[in-house]
């Protein structure tokens, strides 16, 4: 399905059942709680707008896992590491749903099954578009990688730029958080982990 389609499917979901017109209220109630004019020319539509990008970033709530991977599970005698690195994610905090926002790297060892390479970024997103904490959804994604693929093992290291902790609180601009997920041979093996860790170029260090 295109990204058009699933836009269109996504909004007539909402208009069908009820969710774009409350959502729309709760929007103008913020909208005058902070001291605007709903009314105003350039917030008419604010409401509708906000409602439409909210239920975008937060779909990962109704994604079905099942249809990201659609099929695209092969059987292949391969075992060496698999990597997808600098995959860009946006998700909202769920602490203050402010935006944060980075890379994701991910690897897998194969024990005779492989993914196709498109379906990691659509894993990824599966959990980045929900409320979030940067640490849940790194294991998140791991997890479910070793769920479908049964893999020797699994390696996620994600870095955020948090809006939080830019925008507001202690407003520090060049704070990087970095989180990361080690299953199986990730965890056990420290030349896989360093391995990948070196492969991907990043500042995390491995603790042996």
């Amino acid at each position: 399905m295109s990204r058009i389609a699933e836009d269109f499917e996504l909004l007539e979901r909402m208009k069908n059942n009820g969710q774009a017109e409350r959502m729309e209220a709760y929007v103008r109630g913020i909208l005058e709680e902070v001291g605007e004019d709903p009314e105003r020319s350039g917030l008419l539509r604010t409401p509708k707008r906000v409602a439409a990008a909210y239920a975008f970033l937060t779909q990962g709530y109704h994604t079905d896992l099942e249809k990201v991977i659609n099929d695209a599970i092969f059987d292949e005698d391969y075992n060496e590491m698999v990597i997808v690195k600098d995959i860009d994610f946006y998700s909202l905090c769920e602490h203050h749903m402010l935006p944060f926002f980075g890379r994701c790297h991910v690897a897998y060892i194969p024990n005779g099954k492989i993914i196709g390479l498109s379906k990691l970024p659509r894993v990824v997103d599966v959990f980045a578009r929900r409320l979030q904490v940067q640490e849940r959804m790194t294991q998140q994604i791991a997890e479910t990688l070793m769920e479908y693929l049964s893999p020797l093992g699994v390696a996620v290291v994600c870095e955020g730029h948090h809006m939080c902790m830019m925008m507001r609180g202690v407003e520090k601009q060049n704070s990087i958080t970095t989180t990361s997920a080690m299953l199986g041979e990730f965890s056990t093996n420290p030349n896989s982990r360093d391995e990948f860790l070196r492969l991907i170029n990043t500042s995390y260090t491995s603790r042996g």
